[in-house]
């Protein structure tokens, strides 16, 4: 089984991060393909950023997805996704649909613990997206943006670890989402210390990836195709498949 983890993100480094994660929890037998976004931003950090990434990610899955089974769009805002699904004939998983999911099988309720207050409304529209918004207390933040996102799972430990316990003894949630590419692979490290059930993103997408690439899903009949169509201006894989050749 081949899983293409794709990071809409131009910066390698939290691919690498990521990739790490993912192969921890995969398993034998579950090859990990990374792919980083060379053109767009450094960081997606809000939705005007995503709508432009989501084009992005469509033209990466259809130069990347021959052999594979299925498909992680790793930023925490799912850029793309609903685009991805429509397209491609392959499960496409997004962190955050896959976080908020996992957290509603771990507990009542959950809340998103982020390093910005930037992505806050962002992330908010993610959890409204799963149709779980009834069961999710909010999004927990500092109230400024750190100036550099390299350190920021150091230097900001003990905030993050702050604001689990506000999720959970203010706001009431059991399960806590440690959301962002930048704290990927976070929660593990903190649980000792951090109040809640803590979920990471990459690796709630990758157990929920390999499981839908084992049910082998038959899209032949798949209500809503798109018509085919012509365009200009696309990649050539992504313009073919839009066209139906």
């Amino acid at each position: 089984m081949r899983i293409l983890l794709l990071n809409p993100n131009m910066t390698t480094s939290m691919t690498d991060q990521m990739v790490e994660i993912a192969r921890g929890v995969a398993g034998e037998g579950v090859e990990i393909v990374p792919l980083t976004a060379t053109s767009g931003f450094p960081y997606i950090s809000s939705r005007a950023e995503a709508q432009i990434a989501g084009a992005l990610v469509l033209e990466m899955i259809a130069e990347h997805r021959e052999g594979i089974d299925a498909v992680i769009i790793a930023a925490f805002g799912d850029p793309g996704l609903v685009a991805a699904r429509e397209l491609f004939d392959l499960p496409v998983v997004g962190v955050a649909e896959a976080a908020v999911m996992t957290a509603a099988l771990l507990g009542d309720r959950f809340s998103v613990v982020t390093f910005s207050p930037h992505m806050a409304r962002w992330y908010t529209d993610c959890v409204e997206a799963t149709g779980l918004q009834s069961r999710f207390t909010g999004v927990c933040c500092p109230t400024t943006a750190p100036k550099e996102l390299s350190s920021i799972q150091t230097k900001m430990r003990g905030d993050l670890i702050a604001l689990t316990r506000q999720a959970t003894d203010k706001d009431g949630a059991d399960v806590v989402i440690i959301g962002g590419a930048p704290l990927a692979g976070l929660a593990p490290l903190i649980a000792p210390q951090a109040s809640g059930i803590l979920v990471d993103p990459v690796a709630a997408a990758t157990l929920q990836a390999i499981a839908l690439a084992g049910l082998s899903p038959s899209y032949a009949r798949r209500a809503g195709r798109p018509v085919a169509k012509k365009s200009t201006g696309l990649g050539a894989p992504l313009a073919a498949l839009i066209a139906g050749d």
